[in-house]
């Protein structure tokens, strides 16, 4: 916004000091995710910037990194186990925060605020907490009842099912969130229409609120699937070799043996962050359509 004719010396200094000081703190922020593109094309198997690339020598620069990622194997399958845990956690976490999104939209149901409470706690406590708890519980599962627990003939660290279900707590909270802002707007005179019609709860759901918070479920499924695919602490609690994910093997990679390869995975993964909020954008935008907040 450009500044009034009238304005006075202070409030200019304050203007463009403004200005420089949210350029900095932006520069402060998006410059350490910058740097590593470039990094990753690096011919050298070094984690700097060698006088051939700061001299935009085409020899300096080389995608040996890429070509390493998509023919090793331990990469690749990293790869193929984040692919299989992710979007099964994922499925998992909007499932559950879904349906726990419209149950706390009830006025009707009690403590609704301390439920929620409980629900999004896992992006309120530290990961390593959230871990160690996810790694005795797993080792030794029950379910508990007023007469006592009742313990399960298993156990879920070290499979991929303990590995799914972790990711999914703690992709709940997201879509529980996104959800819950969306059905904020939602008038609920249209789910009593549909029942005064003749229409069952599910089949009210799916066609009439279903498409309606449609925008918020898949923002949260979005943030999910991002948080189970760029997750490293829990799955080195409960997971097992066998379950080695990509950050894993990126966190493996910088502790035993420091590879470029590992730049090249962290900006295919930037790539796809930025993909994911666009599309994330895009639903906002759409969202805001839907509940008359936006003409365009």
């Amino acid at each position: 916004m450009a500044l009034p004719a009238y304005a006075s010396t202070g409030q200019r200094v304050w203007h463009y000091s403004f200005r420089v000081i949210c350029g900095l703190i932006f520069f402060f922020l998006i410059a350490p995710i910058l740097v590593i593109i470039p990094l990753s094309f690096n011919a050298q198997n070094f984690f700097t910037f060698t006088p051939e690339m700061l001299a935009l020598d085409p020899a300096g620069y080389s995608t040996k990194h890429y070509e390493d990622f998509f023919t090793n194997s331990d990469w690749q399958l990293a790869l193929r186990n984040s692919l299989r845990i992710a979007p099964v956690a994922t499925i998992l976490s909007v499932t559950l925060g879904t349906l726990a999104a419209i149950g706390l939209s009830q006025s009707h149901v009690p403590f609704r605020r301390a439920i929620m409470a409980i629900l999004i706690s896992p992006m309120i406590v530290p990961l390593i907490i959230s871990a160690t708890g996810m790694y005795f519980f797993y080792s030794n599962p029950y379910i508990p009842t007023p007469f006592g627990k009742i313990e399960l003939p298993f156990t879920l660290t070290g499979t991929y099912w303990g590995v799914v279900l972790a990711h999914a707590a703690l992709g709940i909270p997201f879509v529980i969130i996104t959800v819950t802002a969306t059905l904020v707007g939602f008038d609920q005179s249209l789910t009593r229409a549909a029942a005064n019609m003749g229409a069952g709860p599910v089949t009210t759901f799916f066609k009439i609120q279903m498409p309606l918070i449609l925008p918020g479920v898949v923002s949260g499924g979005l943030f999910a699937f991002i948080t189970s695919f760029d997750e490293v602490v829990v799955v080195l609690f409960v997971g097992s070799a066998g379950q080695k994910t990509l950050p894993w093997q990126m966190f493996t990679g910088l502790r035993e043996q420091i590879s470029p390869t590992i730049l090249a995975v962290a900006t295919i993964l930037i790539g796809i962050s930025v993909l994911l909020l666009f599309t994330l954008e895009l639903l906002r935008r759409r969202s805001e359509r839907l509940r008359g907040m936006s003409p365009t």
